[in-house]
């Protein structure tokens, strides 16, 4: 039976990818308004190139970008890009329709919850605040829990021993085949394709089922439990 379900944070319960974009878009405006004498264009590229090698949670991005064009940093045109990011990113982060329901509803099934997210603790949990999120889940593993990320078994493992389950009594949900369906599954972690938050175009998720909505979990897990029932198990 199912006892617990594993979330992906990123692009599974929130739209990162989109909100991101809304907060750079915004925070290039700002600091060309601020005396960046570059486009748009040449800023977005500039910055893109940085989060290409930085990765795209590095948090110093405009400092970044600035020490790059001046070889020092202006912080007028940086403090314009900070509060323009923020406030837009505050605006553009929101759970996929019908997220909240959705837990809720696990909840009130006695489904025990988690994430886990190779965001850094501190962004993934302020997210998860930011939301109202954070009382809603047992436990969440970012990447400095365990030092390593899907689809490395180690923070599936982590997330299991602090849910008191089994690999065969959970679910997986995320939107990186390669990553959460590919981890999850070579542990015996039943795997759901959060399709509705795929960014990779993925073809074949491999999973064993897929999401165009969050709230088909519930039908999913209806199903499994079912199976589980006729089995005996």
């Amino acid at each position: 039976m199912i006892k617990a379900v594993i979330f992906d944070l990123d692009n599974t319960l929130v739209d990162f990818m989109s909100m991101k974009r809304q907060a750079v878009t915004a925070a290039i405006n700002a600091m060309i308004d601020a005396g960046l004498g570059l486009s748009v264009t040449q800023v977005q590229a500039r910055i893109d190139a940085i989060y290409k090698e930085r990765g795209i949670e590095f948090q110093n991005v405009f400092d970044q970008l600035l020490y790059d064009i001046f070889q020092k940093v202006d912080y007028k045109i940086l403090s314009a890009g900070i509060i323009a990011y923020r406030r837009a990113r505050e605006a553009a982060l929101v759970p996929y329709p019908h997220v909240t329901m959705t837990l809720v509803a696990l909840i009130k099934r006695g489904i025990r919850l988690a994430v886990v997210s190779d965001a850094p603790g501190r962004e993934a949990w302020l997210r998860l605040c930011y939301l109202d999120f954070h009382h809603l889940f047992d436990c969440v593993v970012t990447f400095e829990d365990t030092g390593e990320r899907k689809p490395s078994p180690a923070p599936f493992l982590r997330a299991l021993t602090m849910l008191k389950v089994t690999p065969e009594e959970t679910i997986m949900v995320g939107d990186w085949a390669e990553r959460d369906m590919v981890g999850a599954a070579q542990l015996g972690i039943t795997t759901v394709f959060a399709r509705y938050g795929d960014t990779f175009g993925t073809v074949d998720s491999h999973a064993r089922y897929e999401l165009n909505d969050v709230s088909e979990l519930l039908d999913v897990i209806d199903k499994e439990n079912a199976l589980a029932g006729g089995r005996g198990s």
